[in-house]
């Protein structure tokens, strides 16, 4: 398969890093891992994560890359149906951050070891609809199509996606893991965090379907 260079690589790694940043199932996760049991778990969770993530855009690029290769309907209707579902996310995430802030401070389960930590940060990873959404219908829309090879330049960005989300959720993780208490001692913090990233998640599915009728 050719290396194609994606021609917006640049603007596609700012709109990856903000997603990434914005606090969704698994950034919560980490930050509810680290707040529990520490760094280390929560460094842990990150890479788990970050691996299940990896493997669910490998099998979006292969799947979805050659469609959109051959259909510009189905381009645009993913780019749709992906914008539409992050404003729902988004819209989700700031109904629901008092419960699940709280829920973050409530863990009582016992440590788990090093290969559970990774692998349930792996499914987590794996499942996450945030990360699904992106890569089938925020990663199309960076695609240079006269450049051909979509599949390669799909995975490219997949890879650089990886690469940020191992950066960025482990600094939440360090971070969380440093100053647990701080975190823990005010629900209203985690609140105030995940409404944040549900503002964002809104704004990038605004964007998105912008983006489509711009296009047109």
């Amino acid at each position: 398969m050719t290396i194609v260079i994606p021609s917006r690589l640049w603007e596609y790694a700012i709109a990856a890093f903000l997603i990434i940043l914005a606090p969704g199932p698994s950034v919560l996760f980490t930050i509810a891992r680290a707040i529990a049991w520490g760094r280390a778990t929560a460094l842990l969770t990150v890479l788990g994560n970050v691996l299940g993530m990896y493997l669910m855009s490998i099998f979006v690029c292969f799947g979805l890359g050659p469609i959109l290769s051959r259909s510009h309907i189905i381009f645009n209707l993913v780019q749709w149906g992906g914008g539409i579902y992050l404003i729902y996310l988004g819209v989700s995430a700031i109904k629901d951050s008092p419960r699940d802030a709280e829920g973050m401070r409530q863990i009582v389960d016992a440590k788990p070891s090093s290969l559970a930590t990774i692998r349930q940060g792996f499914m987590v990873g794996a499942l996450n609809p945030k990360g699904l959404v992106f890569f089938a219908a925020i990663v199309p829309q960076f695609v240079d199509r006269d450049k051909g090879s979509i599949t390669m330049q799909m995975l490219i960005m997949a890879t650089v996606f990886a690469a940020i989300a191992l950066l960025s959720d482990g600094s939440w993780g360090l971070l969380a893991g440093t100053v647990r208490e701080w975190f823990a001692s005010d629900v209203k913090r985690l609140i105030r965090m995940r409404t944040t990233g549900g503002a964002v998640m809104i704004l990038l599915g605004i964007f998105t379907i912008a983006q489509s009728l711009w296009k047109k």
